[in-house]
């Protein structure tokens, strides 16, 4: 099993989607500089699903507990970026949560789909270590400091059930 297993009672999770240990590992190094979530790593997109659903290893799981972001690479394993997007925003469970394309792919088509999909956004990693730090330091200042999230499933289960004002 390759996802880092995290049981915290934890509301802000970023989950990384990431298959390269070198990419993994800066931008592991370049987001914990700036924000104190944890972030869960799955390297494949199989993987990411498992967790997301509580699946294969993550059987039991909390799903209340769920990703405020989740960073995702295009090009992954078992099943690539774009189909676990799909499978994202095809789920009421999962539908809300800020999905960003964090990937080397510039081809337009790669762009045009994943917007098509439901991606909130798409950036490219840079080649050069102090721009790529810099653009996630940029990403999470925006997706976790400035942009509104969506709330937890346990508050708008509450909203839903007229408890929350």
């Amino acid at each position: 099993m390759s996802i880092s297993k995290i049981w915290v009672r934890m509301e802000k999770i970023i989950l990384l989607v990431e298959d390269s240990p070198e990419d993994e590992a800066l931008t592991l190094r370049a987001v914990r500089k700036h924000i104190p979530h944890v972030v869960v790593i799955a390297r494949d997109g199989a993987e990411a699903l498992d967790f997301l659903f509580g699946t294969g290893d993550y059987q039991g799981r909390d799903l209340s507990v769920r990703p405020v972001l989740v960073l995702l690479d295009l090009k992954l394993p078992k099943i690539n970026g774009l189909e676990v997007l799909r499978r994202i925003r095809g789920d009421a469970r999962t539908r809300v949560i800020p999905v960003v394309m964090f990937t080397s792919s510039t081809e337009e088509q790669d762009i045009l789909t994943a917007y098509s999909l439901g991606a909130n956004s798409y950036v490219r990693k840079c080649v050069d270590y102090n721009s790529y730090c810099d653009d996630l330091k940029q990403m999470m200042a925006y997706w976790i400091g400035l942009s509104q999230l969506p709330p937890s499933e346990r508050a708008m289960e509450a909203l839903g059930s007229g408890q929350a004002k």
